[in-house]
C-alpha cells in the first residue's frame, strides 16, 4: 500500500494499492466514487519522487488541494484533497515512496502552461455543455 485517502467527516479510508490512480464515477476507474457531481474520469494520482500528484482531467467540478482549485499539484502528507466537494486526508509516508532530498516541484513543465490560456489556468473557464 502506498498511502490512503482517509474522508474528512468519516468513512473507510480508501487503500492507495498503485503508484498511479485513476479516480472517477466510472466503474472502470482505480477508485470509484459513485457521486453524481464526480465525472467520469475526474482526476489522476501519481507518485513521482515519493510524493503524491493530482492532475484534474478537465472534470466537471473541479479538483482542489488544501482548498484551492489546480490543474496539477503536489500534495503532501497530511494534505486536503476535494474532489467535487468530497473531501479526502492524504496520508503517506514519502520516505516510505522513495522520496531524499527536497520536494519535487509542484509545477507545471512549461510546455503545458504555455498551451493554456490564462482563464483556463486559473479554472475560470466554462465548459460547453454537450448537446
Amino acid at each position: 500500500m502506498f498511502g490512503e485517502l482517509i474522508p474528512v467527516g468519516g468513512g473507510d479510508p480508501i487503500p492507495l494499492l498503485k503508484k498511479r490512480l485513476l479516480v472517477g464515477r466510472r466503474e472502470g476507474c482505480d477508485i470509484t466514487l459513485r457521486f453524481s457531481n464526480v465525472s467520469a474520469h475526474h482526476c489522476q494520482l501519481s507518485v513521482e519522487r515519493g510524493y503524491w500528484f493530482v492532475k484534474d482531467l478537465k472534470s466537471r467540478n473541479g479538483t482542489k488541494v488544501n482548498g484551492t482549485r489546480v490543474s496539477r499539484k503536489r500534495i503532501d502528507p497530511g494534505g486536503v484533497l476535494e474532489i467535487a466537494k468530497h473531501e479526502y486526508t492524504l496520508q503517506y509516508s514519502p520516505s516510505d515512496l522513495g522520496a531524499s532530498g527536497a520536494p519535487p516541484s509542484d509545477e507545471e513543465e512549461a510546455d503545458d502552461i504555455l498551451r493554456r490560456s490564462l482563464l483556463d489556468r486559473a479554472g475560470l473557464v466554462r465548459r460547453k455543455r454537450d448537446a
